[in-house]
């Protein structure tokens, strides 16, 4: 599987899922940071991938979705953005509703975590 299958699997196999440099507990970069803090405050479970770990997916990943930068949250198999729109939609309800949403429409996980690395 190459490097776009990965990142394909890993952002169509979890309904949320962030793209990060870090780990939600222990984020390597202040918009990483601030994405990941607002995720854990919708209060549902999301999956991670920390780019750090991965060279591949860290060059690869902007081509994916034809973004630049880092972290990038999908939502439902959609790149909804990086810090910045993930923060406004935040502060206006949004993302608490699309993240529940998701959640609910993927149906019960298996575990108990609040974030999850996930295979990429």
């Amino acid at each position: 599987m190459d490097v776009l299958e990965r990142i394909d699997q890993a952002v169509k196999s979890n309904p949320v899922v962030i793209f990060m440099k870090g780990t939600p507990n222990m984020p390597q970069c202040g918009f990483s940071s601030r994405a990941a803090q607002a995720l854990m405050g919708c209060g549902e479970e999301f999956a991670y991938v920390n780019v750090l770990m991965d060279p591949e997916i860290f060059q690869n990943l902007p081509r994916y979705a034809d973004w630049p930068t880092f972290p990038q949250i999908y939502i439902d198999g959609e790149l909804i953005g990086g810090c910045d729109i993930t923060l406004e939609m935040y502060e206006n309800g949004e993302l608490q509703k699309a993240v529940k949403g998701a959640v609910d429409k993927a149906g019960p996980r298996s575990s108990d975590a609040d974030s999850d690395q996930a295979s990429a």
